[in-house]
């Protein structure tokens, strides 16, 4: 049966604390499709993709482990699905190498998170920035991907590596599966809580913006009573109700309520009561994760166990693809 299941690569960079949005649009999903028989997982930490922009050593390591055991405490299983460290498996920046060598300038030169981020960080313009699509479509296509989730912000990295694929298959013979984008069913999409038309980020130079799965709980109360609503006091969608809605597709994210429900639910009652629920809704479903991380953070041992395991796991299946590319590349066998 193994054979027929469909195989997902996911992964996330530790370039910082998780968001609550990170959790429901990425970790959560990731979560239920590991618990299906219908696919075979591999979750990885991009940490060599986190180096495009300047790391302090000390805290990436720190970030490094915080999303480890977030990994876990949100309810992956490392038995079932690997996790590894991206660094930890020395194919995947072989087989950049290769993806690189057969990406075309323009292509990447055309991709917009590249724009974006030069722009942020022009005083460190690197080579990697620029080459970040080749590595990830190394990433993919090592692990014969069927499926990979995507946001709108990586779509056009999953086109690059769809080119890619199909450009080294025509050149060298069928060597990697196409892979296709998998889009969870429409959940949340949880915005800043200053700026609701904006994506809630880590990033955001207003920390009352965003919430982080590690903040204290008394830090998340605070920060939801104080997220921006508007001049009225219904709880209800229109125009003009941008901050009422996100927190209502919060609320919905972490109830399983529509948006409907939550209308009726909190009719004729204020914003004080809206936000007093959507509060104590969020802190119910982030501290059992809380409990559980810091049980791991006590266990470094096991820690180490799973990224070892995951890292031997991912390797083995990665290693199958390189060969078979280097092989029809012309690289003579060691």
């Amino acid at each position: 049966m193994e054979d027929t299941k469909k195989r997902i690569l996911s992964g996330i960079q530790p370039s910082g604390a998780l968001t609550l949005g990170n959790y429901v649009g990425a970790l959560r999903n990731w979560v239920n499709l590991s618990k299906t028989d219908e696919y075979e997982c591999y979750f990885m930490l991009a940490d060599m993709h986190t180096i495009t922009v300047r790391q302090e050593p000390k805290d990436f390591r720190k970030n490094s482990m915080d999303l480890l055991a977030l990994f876990i405490a949100s309810g992956l299983d490392p038995e079932k699905s690997p996790i590894f460290f991206q660094s930890h498996v020395p194919a995947h920046s072989m087989l950049a190498w290769v993806m690189i060598c057969n990406t075309y300038m323009g292509e990447l030169s055309r991709m917009t998170q590249y724009k974006d981020k030069a722009k942020k960080h022009a005083n460190n313009l690197n080579a990697g920035l620029f080459t970040y699509p080749s590595l990830m479509a190394a990433d993919i296509l090592l692990y014969q991907a069927d499926l990979v989730p995507v946001g709108n912000d990586q779509s056009q990295h999953l086109e690059i590596t769809r080119d890619l694929a199909n450009r080294f298959n025509n050149a060298y013979s069928e060597t990697f599966k196409i892979p296709e984008p998998y889009i969870p069913e429409v959940g949340a999409r949880i915005m800043s809580l200053q700026e609701p038309t904006q994506k809630m980020s880590k990033s955001d130079t207003n920390e009352n913006g965003y919430i982080l799965l590690l903040d204290p709980v008394d830090k998340i109360v605070k920060k939801i009573k104080r997220a921006v609503t508007d001049s009225g006091s219904e709880v209800k969608r229109g125009e003009g109700k941008e901050g009422v809605e996100n927190l209502m597709s919060i609320y919905s994210a972490v109830t399983g309520k529509t948006m409907d429900e939550i209308e009726a639910e909190f009719d004729g009652k204020g914003y004080g009561d809206f936000k007093n629920a959507v509060a104590e809704a969020v802190v119910d479903t982030i501290r059992p994760i809380q409990d559980k991380y810091n049980d791991l953070m006590k266990n470094k041992d096991y820690l180490k166990q799973v990224y070892k395991s995951g890292a031997d796991k991912a390797n083995r299946t990665a290693m199958k693809t390189l060969s078979k590319v280097y092989r029809k590349v012309g690289f003579i066998e060691p």
